[in-house]
């Protein structure tokens, strides 16, 4: 079972596993002292080796890759169709704003069952959603054709499939932010939700029949200051669903891990009581208080990114023991950075983090 499977159902595997939002080539570089750029998957290899905990994804080939035009100079440029991109990685992220419904009149009348396909809209699950049996071949595809619903129990791989809008996302991906605060509240929004609930149901179906140990669902339910919409809002059109979604995959004898940035605080009672057997969200979050009210479930992200820009060893070790406490009173836990470890974190301070890890979670 590999460690971060066997941390999320509570067997507490030593050492513990990192589970880290990985974009940083030049930590890579300087801690293995081959470039990134010239030879990725040499680089992969040695970290992985120096920090097996990390299991970063390794490359297919050693092909070089061409070193990103944007820096920490010029983080942030406008391509040729006026897109807005910033610096992602060893690449650059594309800011999608253009929406296809504009106005309100425009959302009220949209239905999400009748257009179905999304694989023209800039939404992140841009999937063709009206053949539930389709939809199954195309994720079914992604693992070993000889396994059934669960994976071997002897595999040491990270079996799981990752759903972006598992439900708020959608119409704020579908809508953008600005146009779903304006609608949400009128009563009219609730059948689009109950539409989106739909295409959901599908999804979920398909995830329960995939030979996969962890569901990771996520949903930017909150910002780094809390709720984006009031408890009555999500009691109506979110929990429910998330109930009734996890259930399906708690019948197939799967674990289910709930995604977030930001700060859970306000409603991680409220997701686990819907059925999540962990969360992994960002530093925002009271994590020693969620750790002692729930001590039978799996955390993560507690590490902070800007503890660790700051390069001072003191800080940054003061932090992994501050994670290490949260570890002695979780139910499960990955060690990690929940504001993501970017390119542009200084290379010292990553290594000295990885250092500091490898000395507290013995």
């Amino acid at each position: 079972m590999h460690p971060n499977t066997a941390a999320i159902y509570g067997l507490k595997p030593h050492p513990l596993p990192h589970w880290e939002h990985w974009s940083c080539p030049d930590a890579e570089t300087f801690i293995t002292g081959i470039d990134y750029y010239e030879h990725p998957r040499l680089c992969r290899l040695k970290i992985n080796e120096m920090y097996p905990q990390l299991d970063l994804a390794l490359p297919a080939t050693d092909e070089p890759r061409r070193r990103p035009k944007l820096n920490h100079v010029n983080a942030t440029a406008t391509d040729e169709l006026g897109r807005h991109m910033i610096r992602w990685g060893d690449d650059v992220s594309i800011w999608h704003d253009q929406f296809k419904v504009k106005t309100p009149e425009e959302v009220f009348a949209f239905s999400p069952l009748e257009q179905g396909d999304f694989r023209d809209f800039q939404v992140v699950e841009a999937k063709d959603y009206r053949d539930e049996e389709q939809l199954y071949q195309l994720y079914r595809k992604n693992y070993p054709p000889d396994w059934g619903q669960r994976p071997p129990a002897d595999s040491k791989t990270f079996n799981t499939v990752g759903f972006y809008n598992t439900m708020f996302m959608w119409p704020l991906n579908t809508f953008g932010y600005e146009l779903f605060m304006e609608t949400c509240l009128d009563e009219r929004f609730g059948r689009i939700m109950d539409e989106f609930a739909e295409i959901n149901r599908r999804v979920f179906r398909v995830f329960a029949r995939l030979p996969v140990d962890v569901v990771v669902c996520h949903d930017d339910i909150v910002t780094s200051r809390g709720p984006v919409c009031s408890p009555a809002w999500m009691r109506k059109y979110i929990f429910p669903r998330y109930e009734e979604y996890w259930a399906m995959i708690h019948a197939a004898g799967k674990k289910v891990v709930f995604m977030v940035d930001g700060c859970i605080d306000r409603y991680a009672d409220d997701v686990f009581a819907c059925g999540a057997d962990g969360i992994i969200t960002e530093p925002h979050t009271d994590f020693k208080t969620i750790a002692r009210k729930h001590p039978d479930k799996w955390l993560s992200g507690d590490g902070d990114n800007r503890i660790v820009m700051r390069n001072r060893p003191e800080e940054i070790q003061a932090m992994v023991q501050s994670m290490a406490e949260v570890a002695r009173q979780a139910g499960g836990y990955s060690i990690g950075l929940g504001n993501h470890v970017p390119w542009n974190l200084p290379p010292q301070g990553v290594k000295f983090y990885l250092d500091c890890c490898l000395r507290a979670f013995k």
